[in-house]
This record gives C-alpha cells, sequence and structure tokens, in this order.
C-alpha cells in the first residue's frame, strides 16, 4: 500500500483513511484514490469497522485537489493519456464510494478543501467545518471544469449559488459551506481534534452508533462567528445565473452596479470561455440527473478535457510557469459556438467511458 494514503482499523472499529502528502497539500494520486476505493469496499460489510474518519495529514488542510501537475502529463504520449484516464475512473469510483457507504464517514474538511477533496467527502454522513476551512471547486482556473460529482451537488445548493461558485471559483469559508449544503456540522478546529480522539477511543461494538455519534458531535459543535456572505448575496447571485446560457449571464452583469455583481462579471471574464459554456451546460443538464448520470458525464468531460488544449494552457499559466497569463484557444464567449459545446459532450473515438 501507497505510504501516501494511511488506512487503519482500531480495536474499537473505527476505521481511519489519512491523505499522507502534506507538501503537496495532499493531492491525489492515482495510487491513492485506488486504494480509498478499495478500503471502502472492504469495510462496507466488515462488522469490525462501525465509523470511518477521513482527514489530511499536516496543518494546511485535508486536500487540494487532484494531482493536477501529473495529469498535465497526459499529452506527453499515449501511455501518459490512458494513466490520466484511469485516474479520474477510480478517483470517480472512490468519490461514489463514499456516498454509497452505509456506515458514518466522518469527514474532516479543515484548512483546505478543494477539487478532489470537495468530491471525496461530499458525499460523507457527517461533514465538518471549522474557522480553518477554505472550500472551493477551483478547477475553471485552470481550463478544465468542475467534476467529481459537481452536477451533482451544486445543483442541491440555494437558488443558484451552485452556479456562481462552479463557474467563478470561489473561495468561500465555514458559514457558507454550511449554507451551500457543502458541509452538516461546524466547530473550532481544537473541538475537532478532540472528538476525533472520542472517537478513536470509544468502543462502538458496545453501543448505538448513530446515536452514540449524535451525542457526542453535539459536545462540540457550536456556530461560525461569521454569518453567510452567500445568503446575503442570494438575490443578487439568483438574478444573474438564471439564465441557461453565459450570454444572458453576462449581459445581465452588465447592467449590475454593485461592487459585487461588477466583481462576478471581472471574475467569469477571466476564464477560459470554452470551460464556461462546457461547466453551464453541465450543471444545468445535471439537475435532471442521478448522482451515477453525473459522475457518468464528468467521466466523458474529463477525457475530453485531457485532449483538448485550453487545459494545459490553464495548468501552464497557474502551476507551471505561474505567469496567470493564459493564452486560451478561444479568446472570447462568441468565438464557442454551441456546435462545438454539443460535440463535446459526445465520446471521442479513442476514450472508453467504462464506470462502474
Amino acid at each position: 500500500m501507497s505510504d501516501d494514503v494511511l488506512c487503519s482499523v482500531n480495536q474499537n472499529g473505527v476505521a481511519t483513511i489519512v491523505l499522507n502528502r502534506p507538501k503537496a497539500l495532499n493531492s491525489l494520486t492515482y495510487d491513492m484514490v485506488r486504494v480509498i476505493g478499495e478500503k471502502l469496499t472492504e469495510w462496507k460489510t466488515d462488522h469490525n469497522v462501525s465509523v470511518v474518519i477521513i482527514k489530511g495529514a499536516g496543518p494546511k488542510g485535508l486536500c487540494a485537489g487532484g494531482d493536477i501537475k501529473a495529469l498535465y502529463q497526459a499529452r506527453s504520449s499515449k501511455r501518459a493519456m490512458q494513466a490520466a484516464e484511469r485516474f479520474f475512473e477510480k478517483e470517480y469510483e472512490a468519490d461514489m464510494a463514499v456516498y454509497r457507504f452505509p456506515k458514518p464517514i466522518i469527514a474532516c474538511l479543515d484548512g483546505i478543501v478543494m477539487g478532489g477533496g470537495v468530491g471525496l467527502t461530499y458525499g460523507a454522513s457527517h461533514r465538518i467545518v471549522t474557522e480553518r476551512t477554505k472550500w472551493a471547486m477551483p478547477e475553471m482556473n485552470i481550463g478544465f471544469f468542475p467534476d467529481v460529482g459537481a452536477a451533482y451537488f451544486f445543483n442541491k445548493a440555494p437558488g443558484h449559488i451552485g452556479r456562481y461558485l462552479a463557474l467563478t471559483a470561489s473561495v468561500i469559508h465555514a458559514a457558507d459551506v454550511l449554507y451551500m449544503n457543502g458541509a452538516d456540522i461546524y466547530m473550532e478546529s481544537d473541538a475537532l481534534e478532540q472528538l476525533i480522539k472520542k472517537v478513536e477511543h470509544t468502543n462502538w461494538n458496545l453501543v448505538k452508533v448513530g446515536e452514540k455519534l449524535d451525542q457526542m458531535i453535539g459536545e462540540f459543535r457550536t456556530e461560525p462567528s461569521q454569518k453567510s456572505e452567500l445568503s446575503s448575496h442570494q438575490k443578487t447571485i439568483d438574478h444573474h445565473f438564471r439564465f441557461n446560457t453565459l450570454e444572458e449571464i453576462l449581459q445581465s452583469l452588465d447592467r449590475e452596479e454593485s461592487d459585487f455583481g461588477l466583481n462576478i462579471k471581472k471574475l467569469l471574464l477571466s476564464k477560459s470561455p470554452f470551460s464556461l459554456k462546457i461547466a453551464l451546460k453541465q450543471l444545468a443538464g445535471g439537475k435532471q440527473k442521478t448522482l451515477e448520470e453525473c459522475f457518468a458525464t464528468d467521466l466523458l468531460l474529463a477525457k475530453n478535457f485531457l485532449r483538448h488544449s485550453d487545459f494545459y494552457e490553464g495548468v501552464r499559466s497557474v502551476l507551471i510557469d505561474r505567469d496567470q497569463s493564459p493564452d486560451y484557444e478561444y479568446k472570447r464567449v462568441s468565438d464557442v459556438s454551441d456546435e462545438a459545446v454539443y460535440k463535446f459532450f459526445k465520446p471521442s473515438e479513442s476514450a472508453n467511458f467504462n464506470l462502474s
């Protein structure tokens, strides 16, 4: 087993998954997501496992997402492309295994929780945020799209908050994560540490697991000191993001006079126009889809983005050269035709889209 993810089960019935790449902000590799998926499948029917904890090693957070620098190598060879495709297949399988897991999963959303970190924990039964939480789906910043089931869970957010978060790649804090249904519980980071110790030292074989866990969490949970900013901007966000085309959203924002609204437009125009149009169609379509259907669409889109220049240009500008000046294939929103968007939702000839 890879040292990049540490999986264990103690004598009290507590299984723990520790993402163990602190120097890389615990970003996910193929081996990590493969092991996590295998362990969750194993623990599902293991009578020695009553509760699962998912947490990140190091002081900075749970997980910054997938190892994008590794995926950047995909276009270097057919073998590298196949490896990148396998990563997405295994990542989405692990994410879905969390949703389907029949026992409590405590997800420690402390510190940085972004991209793949969101996907890995969104389906957990007990998602805990702290005063240190920095939550985001930042894929739009690198010419990609919000994957890991985002079209499913962003449609669970109030109004059109999900579209706003997906397209702007905004970073939000605890109160907003709770507001948009990305978490269930708030407690201070010190209290979370105490809770985890208490969970680990409780013999879960001798208690009613659900009742005992809720009682234990109740001892430590509090409310965030800051109120949700998203809730105060709900009306503005809903007004502009109710449209199903990017052109209409931008036209609506043209009439906006508030600093908040003007900032939204500035954020949108900094992204890849192609990615924006793909993501909006993905999110609009996801409203009527099941979890499994959303992940199947994500896999199709991920494999197509691995063959699209904007993804590599976005990664280059943000993570490789770090010049923050991407030269995207499509310069303006008007350059992206409806036909180009429609075609992107069809399998590429060389892709294999099997997802169990």
